[in-house]
Parts: structure tokens; C-alpha cells; sequence
């Protein structure tokens, strides 16, 4: 029985796909092991968004052979799909799959012996087409469900499409099973992921379901107390869905909803599907449904042609709406992108201040709202999650709790009022009752 190790690079979307091949290789008889621990196999989960995708690849499969020296090594993941030559031409890799090959690995590599020359297992991404359900179970308390790949946007700045394919889901009934199978694990929380949720639907390259219809079943799935939806896009999220959300007891008061820019100028540039008045009214109309809801932006700094003048925009544009926090993104090129050729370069040191000026506002954005719910009463879901003494959870309405530890309270949900803290990551927790 051969070991074998994973590691995952970029987001939740990943990690949800790691964990379902992770188990397709326990299914078949090898031993999962943790990354350091000898393992006669590594597979390695990559993302093609974040910076240095090449640097940090060749930094993981070097500590790889630092540990295990013979052990075969495969690259998956969107990075695999996008230069699958230059992954091959790093020591020690044995494989490379692109989108369409990595839930085949088994079928593809049989023995994971080494050879001479590294093995590419790629095609074009037209050929991305299949569906491949994923869950990650690596955590006790929640778990993420993959309900949508791939994108149809064009995005000037993104690779998504490149990497990952044309927009495709999941059918309705096999994601409500295997919600209800996630149920039986004892997970309180289910995290809806993909590439672009909002355009759930998509089956064999036609509109058959609408996200309304998704989450609307899934809101009867018993045993699970809690549905979070990741990250939806502004033009995507209608009333429907936020009326939904309001009226729903599982469905929590938490929207991620991607910016980019305050800049309709920028916002053009970037191909994005909507503009800041749009943008502007779905987190008003949010607000005025659920003044407690948490909403969390994207934003990309230092876009080509992003002038000062622009960046004000958007810091003002943020500035002035109700905001809990942010992810700031520092623009930076990729291949094969149009944006990757646009005039207007902003220097690296003015993108840097920008992301720290964004950092900066995102802090006050998040102390702002934590303080807005100091002395309220919410469901805090208790993880494994200890630091100094203390435990910590979320709230619905995604505000970090902590309390003293008790391991009986670990995937527990208690009813807490909520306290100021002098730590801007998290509140206190008092009055604490088991729900």
C-alpha cells in the first residue's frame, strides 16, 4: 500500500477538489498521509490567480523531495492547465494534468512509478466539458460544495476561463444528495463554491436551473443548519435571492460580492458585467432587507490605466457604503489576458500603497461593523479553532467570536450576545447558551 500526500494551492474551490480526488485515492487503497511525512506519493493542487503561481510550484516540489526524494510527483490544477511544458521542466515532476485529466488520475497513472521523462496528461480547454462533484471534509464544522465550474465571462484580467473552461453545474438533485450525505458526517455548515455560482444552471451547454432553484431546495435539506454562499457576482444577485435569504432559516445573513473597482472607467476596462450604480443598489437593497447582513468585496489596485483619480474613486465609493470588509488584490499581469497588454502600466510601488491604503480602510470597514453588533444576540457555530486559550466560531452573519475553551462546545451551536473586544479580528462572546 503506497502513501500519499496533498497539497493545495489557492481557494476554497481547490481545496474542495483536492479532498474529493484525496478520497477517490483512499477509496482505492492508499493510506493518506500528512505532507512531511514520507509519502511514496505527492500531488500538488495548483492556482493560476494568485502571484508567483510558478515560484511557489517549484518551492513546494522541492521541500516534496527534501522529504521523499523518490517519490512521484503530479501537478493538477488550473496552473497544470495553463503552462503544463513549464511544470514538466521542474526537477522531480513526474506528471502534469491539465482540467479535463486530473479527476482521471488513477485511471491515467497506474503504478505512479517514476520514469525518465515527466508524463503531460493535457488537452485543450474546449474539452473541459465534464462535471465533477467535490466536497472537502477536512473540517469538522464546515464543508465546502462545489456546485458550479468553469466561466463564461471574459474578464480582461483573468485566466479562469483558460484554466478552468466554460461555465457548467451540477444537477439539483445530486447536489441535494450529497448535501444530505455531508449531513450525515455530523457537519453543521455547508460553504455553496465554485468559479461563478451566479450562473448556476448550466448542464451540458444549456440553462436548465436558475441558483434561486438551487438554494430554494437546498434550504429543506435536513440535518444541516446552516448554508453560506461564497462569493456571488452583483449582477447575478437579484432581489429574489436576497429576499430568499432574509426569509431563510438556513441560509445566513453573509454576502461576498465582488467590486474590483468603484470606477465605471476601470470597471469597463476590466469587462466586468456591471457598473458602480449597479453595485451600489443590490448592497443598499441588501441592507435595507437585513441592516445586521456582513457583505465582503473584491478588489483589484493597480489595474492598467488606474489613475489616482481612479483609485479615489473607488476608495471614496467604498468609503461611503456599508461595507463590512475587504479582499484587496494587487493587480498583477497574466499571460494570455488582454489586459496583460494594456498601455498605462502603474509602477509596483504605487500599487503596493494602493493595497495598503485599501488594507488599511477594509480594518475600519470591519472594527465599524463588528462595533455596529456589540450587544446583539446571534448563533455562534464553535470550531476547532484555539488560540491562547481561547476558542473562536463564527456568527451567521460571519462576525468572529471567542470564548475559553471547552472542548464540548467544538461544532456546537450556542446562542451568545455579543461582546466589544479590544482585537479588531474578533468580538467576545457572553451569556452563552447552548442551542
Amino acid at each position: 500500500m503506497k502513501n500519499v500526500a496533498f497539497y493545495t494551492l489557492g481557494c476554497k474551490l481547490n481545496y474542495s477538489e483536492t479532498s474529493t480526488i484525496a478520497r477517490m485515492f483512499t477509496d482505492a487503497g492508499y493510506k493518506k498521509v500528512d505532507f512531511q511525512h514520507t509519502p511514496d506519493i505527492f500531488i500538488i493542487n495548483t492556482c493560476s490567480v494568485t502571484d508567483n503561481a510558478d515560484k511557489k510550484c517549484r518551492k513546494i516540489v522541492k521541500e516534496a523531495l527534501k522529504i521523499s526524494p523518490h517519490a512521484f510527483i503530479a501537478i493538477i490544477g488550473c496552473y497544470a492547465q495553463l503552462k503544463p511544458h513549464e511544470i514538466a521542466s521542474i526537477p522531480g515532476v513526474d506528471a502534469v494534468l491539465g482540467a479535463s485529466e486530473k479527476f482521471k488520475l488513477l485511471e491515467l497513472i497506474k503504478n505512479f512509478e517514476k520514469k525518465k521523462h515527466p508524463h503531460i496528461y493535457h488537452q485543450p480547454i474546449s474539452q473541459a466539458t465534464d462535471y465533477y462533484c467535490s466536497y472537502s471534509v477536512n473540517d469538522r464544522t464546515r464543508t465546502f460544495l462545489k456546485i458550479q465550474d468553469g466561466c463564461d465571462y471574459s474578464c480582461s484580467f483573468c485566466t479562469i476561463p483558460l484554466a478552468r473552461g466554460k461555465s457548467r453545474s451540477d444537477t439539483i438533485e445530486n447536489i441535494v444528495k450529497t448535501a444530505e450525505k455531508i449531513a450525515q458526517t455530523g457537519v453543521k455548515e455547508i460553504v455553496l463554491t465554485g468559479v461563478n455560482i451566479g450562473d448556476y444552471g448550466i448542464i451540458e451547454g444549456s440553462r436548465q436551473h436558475k441558483f434561486l432553484d438551487l438554494i430554494q431546495q437546498l434550504d429543506r435539506v435536513d440535518g444541516v443548519e446552516r448554508f453560506r454562499i461564497s462569493s456571488i457576482e452583483p449582477n447575478l444577485l437579484t432581489d429574489e435571492i436576497i429576499q430568499f435569504v432574509k426569509h431563510s432559516e438556513k441560509f445566513v445573513p453573509h454576502f461576498h460580492v465582488p467590486l474590483q473597482s468603484g470606477s465605471d472607467a476601470i470597471l469597463k476596462k476590466m469587462k466586468r458585467r456591471y457598473l458602480s450604480a449597479l453595485y451600489k443598489d443590490r448592497v443598499l437593497s441588501i441592507k435595507k432587507h437585513m441592516p445586521h447582513c456582513c457583505i465582503g468585496a473584491d478588489v483589484i489596485v493597480g489595474f492598467p490605466g488606474e489613475t489616482d483619480e481612479h483609485f479615489l474613486e473607488t476608495y471614496r465609493f467604498i468609503e461611503d457604503l456599508e461595507i463590512s470588509y475587504l479582499h484587496v488584490f494587487t493587480y498583477s499581469e497574466r499571460n494570455n489576458t488582454p489586459a496583460a497588454t494594456m498601455p498605462e502600466s502603474i509602477p509596483a510601488h504605487t500599487r503596493s500603497l494602493r493595497s495598503k491604503l485599501l488594507h488599511e480602510l477594509s480594518d475600519k470597514k470591519k472594527q465599524k461593523f463588528y462595533a455596529s453588533q456589540a450587544g446583539t444576540t446571534h448563533k455562534v457555530l464553535w470550531e476547532d479553532d484555539i488560540e491562547n486559550e481561547l476558542m473562536f466560531g463564527f456568527t451567521e452573519n460571519y462576525v468572529r467570536v471567542a470564548q475559553p475553551y471547552d472542548p464540548l462546545f467544538i461544532n456546537e451551536i450556542q446562542q451568545v450576545k455579543l461582546s466589544h473586544s479590544l482585537q479588531s479580528s474578533y468580538m467576545l462572546a457572553i451569556e452563552c447558551i447552548t442551542v
